[in-house]
């Protein structure tokens, strides 16, 4: 039997499929389909310190082989999420979760991740730095290596637990923020976040979202995925977690190939609430296929 165990940093992963942030809410809502136990883990919805109700609507848009997205970090709050919903979760689902964090300050994350890394059921924290700097003119935090840089100190100066940064892909070069981030402490880079997109309404000529323009995600960004996870992989010696149009156990595989050690699916859980726990169970006989027999030995395997 082919063994997909893979290790991100402490955390020991049955195999390296975990949905997304964003595209799983809390967790538990999933487990009416299956068992969420089969899974690597999950990383929960984007959590910021203060509840927020997101951006208006419309925030969605269909595009081919992918969608854009404007919800805007909708979620109750970090107290919320650790009294209310992880109980939730914790009654369905018995290995660590992947705690989200964003901030529009340094000192947001380093609240927010303090919480989430005294919390016996958070097992690793990603941090995502797409979000706007209140502090300097709301530029992404993740688009300069300086600021990447700062938000991981910040963090990491108050925590034990493995910290990813979930870097954005809107920019000229992702690895110097890669490598940034691994500098400054990081144990590992989520990546990548969504690009930037828009639709436009042929009837109404306006933009198709109210805020004009979304992260644009799904199978269509796989090959801007790889590269970028190739890149990183190059420039840093830490784990990766790759993202970005996975939709099969085949896509799992290109992206451990491609530097990965484990792996998020994103969009393809909105199309297909099951997509998870069938690659999951594809996997073995895809490994197979391509002669392998331990998941770990390929990761780079392309380089």
């Amino acid at each position: 039997m082919p063994n997909t165990s893979v290790t991100l940093s402490t955390l020991r992963l049955d195999n390296p499929v975990i949905p997304a942030s964003g595209t799983f809410g809390f967790g538990y809502e999933f487990a009416e389909f299956y068992d969420l136990n089969i899974l690597g883990s999950i990383s929960l919805k984007g959590t910021t310190k203060e509840p927020r109700y997101g951006n208006p609507l419309p925030r969605i848009a269909e595009c081919t082989d992918g969608l854009i997205n404007s919800v805007g970090l909708q979620n109750p709050g970090v107290h919320a999420v650790i009294d209310e919903e992880l109980p939730k979760l914790e009654a369905v689902f018995h290995k660590p979760a992947i705690a989200n964090i964003s901030g529009f300050s340094i000192e947001d994350y380093a609240y927010c991740a303090e919480l989430f890394d005294a919390d016996p059921r958070i097992g690793l924290l990603e941090i995502n730095v797409s979000c706007p700097n209140v502090h300097n003119g709301g530029m992404s935090f993740g688009t300069q290596p300086e600021s990447a840089a700062a938000v991981t100190k910040a963090v990491k100066a108050v925590t034990k637990k493995p910290v990813f940064l979930k870097l954005t892909p809107n920019v000229t070069d992702i690895a110097s923020v890669a490598k940034a981030c691994a500098d400054a402490g990081a144990d590992g880079i989520s990546l990548i976040n969504t690009l930037l997109g828009m639709r436009i309404d042929l009837k109404r000529r306006a933009p198709v979202i109210a805020n004009k323009m979304g992260g644009f995600s799904g199978r269509a960004i796989l090959p801007v995925a790889l590269r970028m996870v190739w890149q990183v992989y190059e420039a840093v010696d830490i784990p990766i977690i790759g993202m970005g149009g996975v939709a099969s156990a085949e896509d799992v595989i290109e992206m451990m190939l491609a530097g990965a050690t484990a792996v998020q699916v994103g969009a393809e859980n909105l199309v297909n609430p099951w997509a998870c726990p069938q690659i999951i169970e594809a996997l073995p006989a895809a490994m197979e296929k391509y002669g392998i027999e331990n998941l770990k030995d390929i990761i780079g395997g392309a380089h």
